[in-house]
């Protein structure tokens, strides 16, 4: 299976709406930050591994209460994942943190304040 087959994009797409579903209102686990999202999920070729990027709202640490959170479900969510797709194989899944929202909300602050910067440079020199 190619990487970007039809295929390969159809059970990345399916893996990735079980998985949301799966981690929003399965899990009891109070680590785990309710306001956790599934970025990405890309999963081999072979139907073995499976890499989830996910984002979690809030501070370092509930980044990493909730990554240890999902990693202690990891084996509750490949069996409700394997109830839900019926896949040759339950791929095993690896959690990621994805920083690039936060990322781009601490650029768009940056670009804020310089622009505001500019604009108040501008006034008192008029």
């Amino acid at each position: 299976m190619r990487k970007n087959s039809i295929k390969s994009t159809r059970i990345n797409g399916e893996v990735h709406r079980v998985l949301a579903e799966i981690i929003r209102g399965e899990i009891k686990d109070p680590r785990i930050n309710p306001l956790t999202s599934v970025v990405a999920v890309e999963v081999a070729p072979d139907l073995k591994t499976c890499k989830a990027w996910i984002s979690v709202l809030g501070d370092e640490k509930s980044c990493e209460d909730t990554l240890a959170g999902l990693n202690s479900a990891v084996g509750f969510i490949k069996n409700q994942l394997a109830r839900k797709i019926n896949l040759r194989n339950t791929p095993e899944i690896r959690f990621i943190i994805d920083q690039s929202i936060a990322y781009g909300v601490s650029m768009s602050k940056m670009i804020d304040d310089v622009t505001k910067d500019l604009k108040d440079d501008e006034e008192t020199e008029a």
